[in-house]
């Protein structure tokens, strides 16, 4: 066997900190992005910060929290007690270094590897902490995590607190930007979890003064069967109902105030603890898929050093949630034990509409079971043969594989458009799914189409999404299609599946629409690939003279040696984001329903002609 090079001393290094998170930034914050995604960097690195602040809240010190972002530049200021001025440059530049290794201090915080600051600043080109402390204040500032300047202590008359400033660096997450949906979503789930905080974020206030009950009441689409049972306790809080107007489940779990977006151990107790619970209520042996379906919940836990799968903790993996041991299985089980059966025994309405609900799942499912048998047979000999998905090698299931978050679905029309993708896709994190013509348009079916119908079946059996999204294998699911009408046509019957079967695929950040380049500018030294006209007006000023001008007008147009371009590195993706307080069933009837006078106003007031367009893109 040949030997490749020598391996010697030489051949040892130890990297600097600042190096090492540089250098495997996913290590400590999951995948980078440009902002797209709610996953992507830049939001973990404005969650360490503010994590620190909760920390202070809960402790009783300061109960309000300023953020502001402004053309990329984020500004964190607590009011909590500082902190200690002879480390204010250790806390934020030595690893390893914090106060949350004493447990009594930080009991149930979510960072105790002291990391998480220390990660913000290395990745970021400007850094600056300043703290406040009885009348004293000390400031640093860093660039990528080297220390530039170390101001002396002085005198102050602002109140005690931390303020932080952070520009992510723009070499590392290329072409970023903060979406205001995705960071507003995140504080308001720290409100939702610590209630009497009060969130300022770009001037607009943040609090909630009922917890997950205003959490569930916000994040609702449609009915509910019975009035939301909110339950709290010592280091655990429930709230839970069942909806009217979906076919799955929908949990928002969290541990010490961490949004664990891909569940763990305590969002496996609870959906264990409730089957157990309502069993024993109703005194009849139901199948727990019959409890479960429909039910919308939201769990909080309070754990000691909590042990999370990954650094960006969305997934809990504690057994253990006391020092002596208590397993989260018990703790979770004995609490609901007492509160959801109290609650059940003083409210019989909600008991009733409850047991209504479970009866009918029941005959639902029965009525589907041998449906159900005989899609997933085909869904199974179809993904054999490798008829309609090119799969990839690592998935979201994958939860050691760094490139788990890049895992990613494109959804493609036709042979040409999928053997472009396919052909240019990365194996290891790109799979492809290819549509035959149109979808149906599921508006108002039932889940029985879901199995009768060969795609829609192939598409749930290929995201595993049929029983929730605990088993979803890509964290991205990219609808590619044509920017012509039939390709926007697409698009909508697609969104309509998702939204009407499995909404909290969207309502997760877990859908996009991959966006294209329009046109093709370039001379014999330089290619400028085009997405919108203003891009195309540039890029002829910067070449000047006469470019040559390719107008892309389908997928199918664009050679794989260019799809690398667009599905690579670079990739553009325009997320699919429900407002808050969505009304799915009313979005839906609006858009997928019977013609309306509104919509047909809508649909007029909102109409390019071609001629118009033809005449914007030749001026």
């Amino acid at each position: 066997m040949a030997k490749s090079g020598n391996y010697n001393e030489d051949s040892i290094k130890s990297l600097d900190w600042k190096d090492h998170i540089r250098l495997r930034p996913g290590m400590y914050i999951g995948k980078l992005g440009d902002g797209s995604s709610p996953d992507d960097g830049i939001y973990i690195l404005l969650k360490e910060i503010i994590d620190n602040s909760i920390d202070e809240f809960v402790m009783g010190n300061g109960n309000s929290i300023d953020i502001q972002i402004k053309e990329g530049t984020v500004r964190i200021r607590d009011f909590g007690r500082g902190i200690p001025l002879g480390k204010v440059v250790d806390c934020v530049s030595k690893i390893n270094t914090g106060a949350k290794y004493d447990s009594e201090a930080f009991k149930k915080s979510v960072g105790l590897n002291g990391v998480g600051t220390k990660a913000v600043n290395a990745l970021a080109s400007y850094f600056r902490v300043q703290s406040v402390r009885e009348g004293k204040t000390k400031v640093a500032e860093f660039e990528k995590g080297e220390l530039k300047k170390d101001e002396r202590v002085k005198d102050t008359d602002e109140q005690d607190g931390t303020i932080i400033s952070f520009r992510p660096d723009d070499t590392v997450f290329v072409n970023y930007h903060y979406i205001n949906e995705y960071v507003e979503k995140m504080l308001w789930n720290y409100a939702y979890l610590n209630t009497g905080l009060t969130l300022w974020y770009n001037g607009n206030k943040i609090k909630s003064d009922n917890g997950l009950l205003d959490l569930l009441q916000k994040n609702l689409s449609g009915t509910i069967v019975y009035p939301i049972i909110h339950l709290r306790g010592q280091d655990i809080e429930v709230a839970m109902t069942h909806s009217d107007s979906q076919y799955v489940e929908e949990y928002f779990s969290f541990v010490n105030g961490q949004h664990t977006t891909q569940g763990g151990t305590h969002q496996s107790a609870f959906r264990e603890a409730v089957v157990k619970v309502i069993r024993d209520f109703l005194k009849k042996d139901y199948e727990a898929v019959d409890i479960r379906t429909s039910i919308v919940a939201a769990v909080s836990v309070k754990v000691q050093e909590p042990v999370f799968e990954s650094q960006t903790k969305t997934k809990l993996g504690s057994q253990d949630v006391a020092p002596g041991g208590t397993s989260m299985r018990s703790f979770v089980y004995d609490f609901l034990k007492q509160a959801l059966d109290n609650y059940l025994h003083k409210n019989p309405e909600a008991a009733d509409a409850m047991h209504r609900k479970i009866i009918q799942s029941e005959r639902e499912r029965k009525e589907l079971s041998g449906i159900q048998k005989l899609a997933r047979e085909r869904a199974k000999k179809a993904n054999l043969h490798n008829r309609k998905l090119r799969d990839c090698r690592v998935h979201l299931t994958d939860m050691k594989d760094e490139r788990r978050l890049q895992s990613t679905l494109f959804i493609t029309e036709g042979d040409s458009a999928s053997g472009s993708i396919t052909k240019a896709r990365d194996v290891n994190s790109q799979a492809v799914f290819s549509l035959k013509g149109k979808p149906l348009n599921s508006y108002g079916l039932t889940k029985k189409v879901v199995y009768e119908n060969e795609e829609f079946n192939l598409i749930q059996a290929a995201l595993d999404i049929e029983e929730g999204l605990e088993n979803l294998r890509y964290n991205n699911v990219v609808v590619a299609t044509d920017a012509d009408v039939d390709g926007m046509h697409i698009r909508l019957l697609l969104l309509t599946f998702f939204l009407q079967f499995f909404p909290d695929l969207v309502k997760n950040g877990h859908v996009y629409i991959l966006q294209t380049p329009l046109f093709r500018v370039r001379n014999k030294k330089e290619t400028i690939y085009c997405y919108s006209e203003d891009e195309r007006r540039k890029a002829i000023q910067k070449l000047g003279g006469k470019p040559e001008i390719t107008r892309f007008k389908g997928l199918g147009e664009i050679s794989p040696d260019e799809f690398k371009h667009f599905i690579g590195k670079d990739i553009r993706l325009e997320p699919v984001i429900l407002g808050s307080g969505s009304n799915i069933p009313e979005l839906l009837s609006y858009y997928m329903g019977k013609n309306s006078m509104d919509r047909q106003e809508f649909i007029i007031s909102n109409l390019r002609v071609e001629k118009d367009v033809e005449e914007t893109l030749t001026a």
